[in-house]
């Protein structure tokens, strides 16, 4: 039987790649696993990723699929992709979709998680995991500043001038900071992401943090549409895609699913 439509489920750590986009001169994420998909199938192959990861960004799940007609049943095709890939890229599951699926298009919902290593001493095991950030926090104010940002807005003050959009109005379902020991973990849930937006909501919410504004002052700043009112994009190696949602079964199942 001939498979025509694949959805894969992945993860990644994205340290050793220049982002999850094919470039010319850098080694990436998809050119990685077209190429293990193209030896694998004798045959050229072209992916559709869930999003434009930058580099040193890490994927926790992600989503891709690719259209071209192959024989191997999809409980196999992650070991058999998995013997081609690098130890840093795994395929984790693999399911049927249909014609009109789109990794990035048939998106409802993505999520990213930022985390910060708050401590008086850099911890190693952290380093390209998560951002260092010493000195003491108000985390009371963090978590208001970020209450700020959920919603619908124009969020053209809290992106970084890249790609080229329609329009820079998204809607965020939800901003949730918590702390564990040491480490801060910023969830951003959202209907869609502008270039470097995640990073700069907490690098907003940060700033908060640091008392360099009020979270407050956040509803101004993002009526402004000035990026330099903002507060920072955080550094890539703190940030990771941690949850895609579909309509679509069997690919909904898949993604939501412990593989």
């Amino acid at each position: 039987m001939d498979f025509e439509c694949t959805a894969l489920k992945l993860k990644y750590i994205g340290t050793a790649y220049h982002g999850w986009q094919r470039q010319k001169n850098a080694v990436t994420v998809q050119q990685t696993l077209e190429d293990a998909l193209s030896a694998l199938l004798s045959q050229p192959v072209s992916v559709v990723g869930c999003g434009r990861t930058d580099a040193g960004v890490h994927a926790q799940v992600y989503a891709a699929n690719f259209r071209v007609r192959h024989n191997i049943p999809f409980d196999r095709l992650p070991l058999a992709l998995n013997a081609r890939l690098p130890q840093d890229i795994g395929v984790l599951d693999a399911c049927p979709v249909s014609e009109d699926f789109h990794a990035v298009f048939s998106c409802k919902k993505k999520e990213y998680t930022y985390y910060i290593c708050n401590s008086r001493l850099r911890d190693p095991f952290y380093v390209d995991r998560a951002c260092f950030v010493p000195g003491k926090l108000d985390m009371d104010a963090m978590v208001q500043a970020a209450q700020y940002m959920r919603g619908t807005h124009d969020f053209k003050a809290l992106r970084s001038v890249g790609t080229n959009v329609k329009t820079t109005v998204r809607t965020v379902y939800d901003f949730d900071i918590t702390r564990e020991g040491d480490v801060i973990k910023a969830r951003i849930s959202a209907n869609g992401f502008l270039y470097n937006m995640a990073r700069a909501m907490v690098g907003t919410a940060l700033y908060a943090a640091q008392g360099k504004i009020r979270p407050e002052d956040i509803e101004d700043i993002i009526n402004s549409g000035e990026r330099c009112l903002a507060g920072p994009t955080m550094p890539p190696g703190g940030l990771y895609m941690t949850g895609v949602e579909y309509e679509e079964e069997p690919v909904r199942s898949m993604m939501n699913g412990r593989g």
